[in-house]
C-alpha cells in the first residue's frame, strides 16, 4: 500500500506540474494569438484569469500529492503539522487565485448570481411592460 501511494504520489506531483506548463503554453498561445485582433489591454485580464486557472489546478494537485504523502507515507504529528501549513498557504493562495480571476470574495458567488438573476428579471419585466 506504501509503494502505491508512493508512485501516487509521485504522479500527482509531475502531474501538476505538467498542469501548470500546459497552462502557462496555452494561456500564452492565445493570448499571443489575440493580442494582434484585440489589442494589449483587452486581453490581458483574460489572459491572468486563465493563467491563475491553471495553477489553482496544479495547486490542488499538489495539495492531493501532499495528503498522500502526508497521510499515508508518513503519518506522523510533525507529518500533519507540515501537511496543515502547506494547506494553508495553499489554500490562501488558492483563494486569492480565486478573487483576483472573479473579482470577488467565493462565498460571494451565490448572492451576486442571485442579484444578477433579479436584475435579468427586472430587465425582462421592463422590457414587457414597455411593449
Amino acid at each position: 500500500m506504501q509503494e502505491y501511494a508512493r508512485w501516487s504520489s509521485m504522479a500527482l506531483e509531475a502531474l501538476s506540474f505538467a498542469v501548470i506548463l500546459l497552462a502557462v503554453a496555452i494561456a500564452t498561445v492565445h493570448f499571443l494569438m489575440r493580442i494582434s485582433k484585440d489589442g494589449f489591454e483587452d486581453n490581458y485580464k483574460v489572459y491572468r484569469a486563465n493563467l491563475g486557472r491553471g495553477i489553482l489546478i496544479g495547486l490542488e494537485l499538489l495539495i492531493a500529492a501532499d495528503i498522500l504523502k502526508s497521510v499515508v507515507l508518513d503519518p506522523t504529528v510533525e507529518s500533519m503539522v507540515v501537511l496543515g501549513g502547506i494547506v494553508i498557504i495553499r489554500t490562501f493562495l488558492s483563494i486569492s487565485l480565486d478573487v483576483e480571476i472573479n473579482g470577488h470574495w467565493p462565498w460571494q458567488t451565490t448572492r451576486l448570481a442571485q442579484e444578477a438573476a433579479a436584475e435579468a428579471e427586472r430587465s425582462e419585466a421592463s422590457s414587457v411592460a414597455k411593449a
